[in-house]
């Protein structure tokens, strides 16, 4: 049984990927400041181990990676929005922690270390499809930051540390920790808890990425033999779809699977001006990775959540939206 060492593991995406691991018999350690709390973990209790720590606390998190083999990196101040907070918190965070917790994780015997970056790091490109060598333009600092890690860990690899990174996209879904504050979350509430739907710009192209698909990539990349992925970049993404297309593919699943009735759609001018079009075929060539998850199924299941009251309170809670959360806290 591989140990798997996951910072971030309490988070959205993490919540959900230590779930299917412990499914599929990985031993599994959260590293998490638990900012949001971990009652959502309660169910998996007697099989993980949480530990309550900050990533830039190099010497809690080196004294807890005795004896795991893969460290998967999903901790962050989260979203470019977040960056309205203190840009000191975040470039700690983002940036300055992440090679000393690299090399702690090589000095401590971890094999394989992998690495979520974000498809966000491209910013703006006219490029009908943008492949892993495409230019970094950094609209915020949290992409600018994501992508200055990228070369940090392969820095530190060797034969015997194998390194890789992954680009995803936006991510969609249900989790036990929900985020409604990513683009198809947001407008489904949006649809199913007001009646409408705001959409900020609209003509902004935006990569989608169902959160199952992103934990099968993430498995992949876990399992595959170590020559495939060894300092290799991946985007990982599936449909790339202007604001406007997924408010309308909110606006028709929403109608058919909740409301019954029809959802109006309103527009306003935004500053968020990131669009790019992501080209995923490199991990499908390389390591047999295709999406299988669609947006509309992401709705669905979101849809599915609100109807048996799992997100109550989807617009007061700030455990949703992480922005609001980090201010509240007031975080330093």
């Amino acid at each position: 049984m591989k140990k798997i060492f996951i910072t971030g593991g309490a988070g959205y995406v993490g919540s959900r990927l230590v779930e299917d691991l412990i499914l599929n018999n990985y031993a599994v350690t959260i590293y998490d400041t638990l900012y949001y709390g971990k009652d959502h973990l309660n169910y998996l209790s007697d099989k993980i181990e949480i530990i309550k720590g900050d990533i830039r606390d190099i010497d809690l998190l080196s004294n807890s990676l005795n004896n795991h083999d893969i460290f998967i990196h999903l901790a962050c101040i989260s979203n470019d929005a977040s960056f309205i907070l203190n840009e000191k918190l975040s470039k700690t965070v983002n940036l300055d922690a992440f090679e000393p917790m690299v090399i702690a994780a090589k000095k401590k015997g971890i094999k394989r270390f992998i690495y979520a970056s974000t498809s966000s790091v491209y910013g703006v490109s006219k490029e009908k499809n943008v492949r892993e060598n495409h230019p970094l333009v950094p609209l915020t600092l949290y992409n600018k930051f994501k992508g200055e890690c990228e070369p940090l860990l392969f820095k530190h690899t060797d034969k015997d540390f194998v390194g890789v990174v992954f680009r995803p996209a936006t991510v969609c879904g249900y989790s036990t920790r929900q985020r409604l504050d990513l683009s198809v979350n947001i407008l489904t509430n949006f649809a199913v808890n007001k009646n409408k739907i705001m959409v900020f710009g609209g003509d902004q192209m935006r990569p989608n990425l169902h959160i199952l698909d992103y934990i099968r990539a993430v498995k992949i990349l876990m399992e595959k033999e170590s020559d495939l992925i060894r300092n290799e970049i991946f985007n990982v993404g599936y449909q790339n779809l202007s604001i406007k297309q997924i408010a309308n593919l909110v606006k028709k699943v929403t109608e058919k699977e909740y409301t019954g009735k029809d959802i109006a759609i309103e527009y306003e001018k935004t500053d968020d001006n990131r669009s790019y079009h992501i080209n995923s075929d490199k991990i499908n060539e390389m390591l047999g990775f295709v999406p299988k998850h669609t947006i509309e199924e992401a709705i669905i299941e979101l849809c599915n959540a609100f109807k048996g009251d799992k997100l109550p309170n989807s617009f007061e809670d700030d455990n949703y939206f992480n922005v609001k959360k980090m201010k509240n806290l007031n975080i330093s």
